[in-house]
Formats: structure tokens, C-alpha cells, sequence
């Protein structure tokens, strides 16, 4: 009896270590597999009050790990936290430790939250400049009691400036809280219109951006622009009185203008389409008055080198030897040598047959007789060519 009792006593004990040691290993193994499998970061704040170890770690809100560790590092706080291993979180995500309300626990949110694109990996580290921590009670008041002070009796208000002015804020204010209402209705409707314009706002402003710096490179130019523009408005401050009057007078003038306008409508509208076409036709004849204008002044020139003024006459140097030759001949000879384009070959031959018929049928006086003549104020001994040819044809004088 005695040996069984004992036995089934070592087979319990037996029993109860197995069960434990399958406890154990159980636990490790669970452990082993949360801690392996989760997402540790590490995150550096300013501050961390009311952030402690098991405090929630959230996006958008909902919980999605828990902090283990809260550990000041000189300047900075270094917070350890474990995000659930399905919750991907960005590459260049920051942290926030927000306070629900004064008295409750704070958590830490992280954000933004994860659209796509590279996951911060298990190890990473947020830095101060990708986290914030939010402005404590004790910091607030401070910052209150120093603007209390700023506008107290010993600050802004110390001969009553801030009263008057808080006075006639409450008496501008009186019956206009429909108009204010009003105001702010549409300040919100311009900064609903401002978000859905917000990429033209912002190229607006990079645009004035662009704009500014190029004025400052050319501050140089812009301060003499700026002060030419001063001497002009001084000049014009102080000869404000002949401005005036001469407005005046373009005033007067312009109103003559419309009157005549008005009143000659018709005639002017005639006159414009006339000079019309005399437009046209300097436009097509452009080459002959471009000619014209090359040689006039030349021309001009040789006439005004030519007149005497002494005299009252012409200075011309006569080629009395082409008087010599017949005057059919003379004629050929200026037709055949002087005209611009060839002459027809009909007149040519013409030419050609009549100036042997009638050449020395006129007896022409030398250039030494009609000289003598003009020297003694006689004329030269000019023949009647024609009277004569006719008398020798009929066989005598008559």
C-alpha cells in the first residue's frame, strides 16, 4: 500500500515538472516569435511627458503597437517602439506625441500614413527633426502671463492706449455683428477658393518669387529707375501750373478737333479715299520717284552751279559742230546715238536712204563764219534750205 502511494506521488511530481517545462517553453517560444516578428523603431522627442513604457503607438488614430521603452539621452528623450509586423509605415515617416486631453496618457502617432513606396525597416531611427511633442500647460501660461504683462498697466496700456482702443473696437463693432458675420462667410468661401486653387496660388507666388530676385540683382537699376521717376515728379510738382495749363489747352483743342471732325465728316472721308489713291499711285510709280530722288540733286546742283547770278543767265557750253551736219543727217545721228533703247530698224534704214538724198543740198555756215558773225553782232548767214532745194529742182530763181 505504502509503494503504491509513493509511486503515484512520483508519477504527479513527474507529471507536474513536464507540465511546467512544456509552460516554459511555450511562453519563450511565444515570446521569441512576438518580439522577432514585429517592427522596432526608435524616435528621439525635445520632451516626453505623459509618455511612459505600454503607452499606444497609433496611425490615423487607431493603435498599432506600444511604447517599451522611455529613456532620457542628454538634450532629448529616446523612445523605443514596437509596430505590429502587418502595418507598413513610410520610409520618411515623423513622430507625434499627442495629449488627448490634460490629464490623460499621450501616445505617439505616426505620420503620414503609408501610400506606397519604400517601408521604414525593423531598426530604423526618426530623428528630432521628424518628430514634435506639443506645448505643455506650464508653457502656456507663461506665454499668456508674459502678453498679460505686455498689455497691462505697466506695458502697452500704461497711459490707457489699449482701453481707447479696446472702447472704440466695442463701439465700431456695435450693430455690425450681421456685416462681420458676413465678412467671415466669405473669407471662408475665398480660402475654400484658394484650396482649389492652390497650385495656380503657389506658381503665382514662385512667379513673384522669380520676380523679386531679379529685382534684387538689378537693385542698381531699380534705384536709378526710382529716382528718375522722383526728379520727373518734382519737376512736374513744381511746374504743376503749366501742366495744368496745358491739359487745359489739349482739353480745348481735343474739343475743337471733335467739332471739326464732326462737322466735316464727309469732306475728310473724301479727302482720305483721294489720298488713298494717290498713295497707290506712289506706291506703284516708287521706282520712277526713287530714280527722281537719286538724280534730282545732282541735277539741282549742276543748274545752280550753271546760273549766273551776276548776269541773270544760264551758263551752257553749245557743240556748235553738230550744226555742220545736215539736219536730216543731225537727226539720224541724235535717234541713233542718243535714245535709251535701239531705235526700230524700219527708221533705221530710213535714216540711212534720206540722209544721202538730202546731204549737201543745205549750205550750212562754218563754226568759224557763225563765230565772226557773233563777234562783229550779226547773224551768221543762214540759208533757206528748203526755198532753195525747190528753186533748183524748177530750174531757176524766182
Amino acid at each position: 500500500m505504502a509503494t503504491d502511494t509513493r509511486a503515484a506521488r512520483t508519477t504527479a511530481m513527474w507529471l507536474a515538472l513536464a507540465a511546467v517545462i512544456v509552460l516554459l517553453l511555450t511562453g519563450g517560444l511565444w515570446a521569441v516569435t512576438r518580439t522577432t516578428g514585429d517592427t522596432e523603431l526608435t524616435a528621439y522627442f525635445d520632451r516626453a511627458v505623459g509618455l511612459y513604457p505600454d503607452s499606444s503607438v497609433r496611425v490615423l488614430g487607431v493603435e498599432v503597437g506600444t511604447i517599451t521603452d522611455v529613456v532620457p539621452a542628454g538634450d532629448k528623450v529616446r523612445v523605443a517602439m514596437s509596430v505590429e509586423s502587418d502595418v507598413d509605415i513610410p520610409v520618411d515617416a515623423g513622430a507625434v506625441i499627442v495629449a488627448p486631453s490634460l490629464v490623460s496618457d499621450r501616445y505617439v502617432q505616426l505620420t503620414p500614413v503609408y501610400r506606397g513606396g519604400p517601408e521604414m525597416p525593423s531598426g530604423a531611427v526618426i530623428t528630432r527633426e521628424r518628430t514634435a511633442a506639443p506645448v505643455e500647460l506650464d508653457e502656456l501660461f507663461g506665454s499668456l502671463d508674459k502678453v498679460a504683462v505686455a498689455l497691462g498697466p505697466d506695458g502697452a496700456n500704461a497711459d490707457g492706449s489699449l482701453s481707447r482702443v479696446l472702447d472704440r473696437l466695442a463701439v465700431t463693432m456695435d450693430g455690425n455683428g450681421t456685416n462681420l458675420n458676413n465678412t467671415v462667410s466669405q473669407l471662408a468661401r475665398l480660402s475654400a477658393t484658394l484650396n482649389g486653387s492652390k497650385d495656380d496660388l503657389f506658381g503665382t507666388v514662385k512667379h513673384l518669387g522669380e520676380f523679386t530676385t531679379m529685382l534684387a540683382k538689378s537693385d542698381r537699376q531699380v534705384n536709378e529707375l526710382f529716382t528718375r521717376v522722383a526728379d520727373v515728379s518734382q519737376f512736374m510738382a513744381r511746374e504743376s501750373g503749366k501742366v495744368d495749363s496745358a491739359l487745359s489747352t489739349l482739353a480745348s483743342a481735343l474739343t475743337d478737333v471733335r467739332g471739326f471732325v464732326k462737322q466735316n465728316r464727309q469732306l475728310l472721308s473724301s479727302n482720305v479715299d483721294k489720298l488713298a489713291k494717290v498713295s497707290r499711285v506712289l506706291v506703284e510709280r516708287r521706282a520712277q520717284l526713287a530714280e527722281i530722288l537719286d538724280v534730282a540733286p545732282t541735277g539741282m546742283n549742276n543748274f545752280i552751279n550753271a546760273y549766273d547770278a551776276a548776269s541773270g543767265t544760264i551758263a551752257i557750253r553749245g557743240n556748235l559742230n553738230e550744226l555742220t551736219y545736215p539736219p536730216v543727217l543731225m537727226v539720224c545721228r541724235l535717234l541713233t546715238a542718243s535714245t535709251p533703247r535701239e531705235i526700230p530698224d524700219t527708221l533705221a534704214r530710213t535714216c540711212k536712204k534720206v540722209a544721202p538724198a538730202v546731204d549737201g543740198t543745205l549750205d550750212l555756215p562754218s563754226v568759224s563764219q557763225v563765230l565772226y558773225s557773233l563777234q562783229k553782232g550779226e547773224l551768221p548767214p543762214l540759208p533757206m534750205p528748203v526755198l532753195e532745194a525747190m528753186q533748183r529742182a524748177s530750174g531757176g530763181d524766182r
